[in-house]
């Protein structure tokens, strides 16, 4: 990760909040990297920050060895940044609504996915199942989500720990489904969605198997 510039006058405390909110989540030695001190200070910060209910704090489990720990910004921790971004969206969203028909908005999200897609063209079409898998948890990355995956048997579960469309997606839900979509388009075999930030759950999650390819 790259370093936070520092201006001088941004406090280690804000250059904290600030990494959080343009990384969307983090490690504790990511934020030591970006903000160049020590893990040990930044531990105490995160104490102060999430004493003062501006950071939240997810346990992500490892396949094997001690669960890890991402930090993010809390709605309160979000406020203290301009959103007018997220009003300008909400509008033109609720300028389409008002303009088109739901099916036509349907077509506008999912060719939103398919131009993410058609830019990794020709990259993932001829991998086996489980390097598909690995190239989506890199695209859903570059996205902006924090995810991960486990498989039992021959079932699959990938976990989104983040969401990049909260702030938009609380109001306009569509948006929603551009992350199943990828999932769709790459893998090549239907997704079930069982968990979702949006509805309340603190994760996303979804469930797949490469088996579904042979039941046609």
């Amino acid at each position: 990760m790259a370093s936070t510039r520092n201006n001088g006058k941004q406090s280690t405390r804000d250059q904290i909040l600030y990494t959080l909110k343009t990384t969307n989540q983090a490690k504790v030695d990511d934020l030591a990297d970006a903000v160049d001190v020590s893990p040990v200070t930044v531990r105490h910060h995160l104490n102060t920050l999430q004493a003062d209910g501006l950071i939240e704090m997810t346990s992500v489990r490892r396949k094997v060895g001690r669960p890890y720990y991402l930090y993010s910004l809390s709605e309160k921790g979000h406020e203290i940044f301009p959103r007018k971004y997220v009003r300008l969206t909400n509008r033109l969203l609720d300028e389409m609504k008002d303009t088109l028909s739901p099916e036509m908005l349907s077509t506008v999200f999912n060719g939103i996915a398919q131009k993410i897609i058609s830019e990794h063209e020709g990259k993932f079409e001829h991998l086996p199942f489980d390097e598909r898998l690995a190239y989506l948890t890199t695209i859903l990355r570059e996205e902006g989500f924090i995810v991960e995956w486990e498989q039992e048997e021959d079932e699959y579960t990938l976990v989104e720990y983040s969401c990049p469309y909260y702030s938009v997606g609380d109001q306009h839900t569509e948006i929603c489904g551009l992350d199943k979509d990828l999932m769709i388009s790459i893998l090549q075999i239907p997704v079930e969605q069982t968990a979702c930030i949006l509805h309340g759950d603190e994760t996303c999650q979804f469930t797949f198997s490469p088996e579904a390819n042979k039941t046609a």
